[in-house]
């Protein structure tokens, strides 16, 4: 009983997290609330960036654990699964070359408020559609390598299990919120690449001709 009550309120908090997230990353509240601050908007994506991570950082490590160990591999296996773990750290950082880091935490616009070159009809950010690198295969690829980086570890327990499929759902949820941002912003640009492009993982093409060739010859 005590375990799921942990669990149940550890459930909650990632849900109460996801709504912040995408109540104040919606269009309708930032246009609200630059109406009434004006060009102190430009503060307004390094408050929202500055609060997601305390709130992220109160459910990881202030609430409760359930203390439910689910598996702790051995050698070799321990550091075999660590291979897929770095590949997903170097799609990470690859994926961060052909994205505006300083913009996205809110550094920019706090840099063009105090050069007098920020305006409240940017809102909190300036949206640019790069379709390059990782983002030729898969729409979301800082979501996809994040996945990766987070789902293979040698160890596993309940809390941080739970936490991984919170985290994963919010992915997918927010990664809805922010195509519909985007379709707003570029239109047909952007619904034709999401048409082309999948979400998370990248098509595999297979060579039908040669697949046939192996098979025949397999008989």
């Amino acid at each position: 009983m005590k375990t799921f009550g942990e669990l149940t309120i550890l459930i909650l908090s990632f849900v109460l997290f996801g709504l912040f997230h995408s109540v104040f990353a919606s269009l309708k509240i930032k246009k609200i609330v630059a109406e009434k601050i004006g060009n102190f908007m430009a503060f307004y994506r390094f408050a929202y960036n500055l609060i997601s991570v305390v709130f992220l950082y109160f459910i990881l490590t202030v609430l409760p654990r359930p203390d439910y160990q689910l598996y702790d591999l051995n050698y070799p296996y321990d550091f075999l699964i660590l291979i897929p773990q770095f590949a997903g750290l170097f799609g990470f950082f690859w994926s961060l070359k052909y994205f505006c880091v300083k913009e996205f935490l809110g550094l920019n616009q706090i840099k063009r408020f105090l050069n007098n070159e920020y305006s409240t009809n940017e809102l909190d950010e300036k949206l640019s559609l790069r379709i390059e690198g990782p983002y030729k295969y898969i729409r979301h690829p800082l979501y996809s390598f994040s996945m990766v980086i987070l789902i293979f570890r040698p160890t596993m327990d309940l809390f941080y299990l739970v936490s991984l499929l919170c985290i994963i759902a919010y992915f997918f949820i927010g990664s809805i919120y922010e195509e519909n941002k985007l379709i707003a912003e570029f239109g047909n640009s952007y619904s034709k690449y999401k048409s082309k492009v999948p979400r998370f993982l990248p098509k595999i093409k297979i060579n039908a001709p040669l697949f046939l060739y192996r098979y025949e010859q397999n008989d």
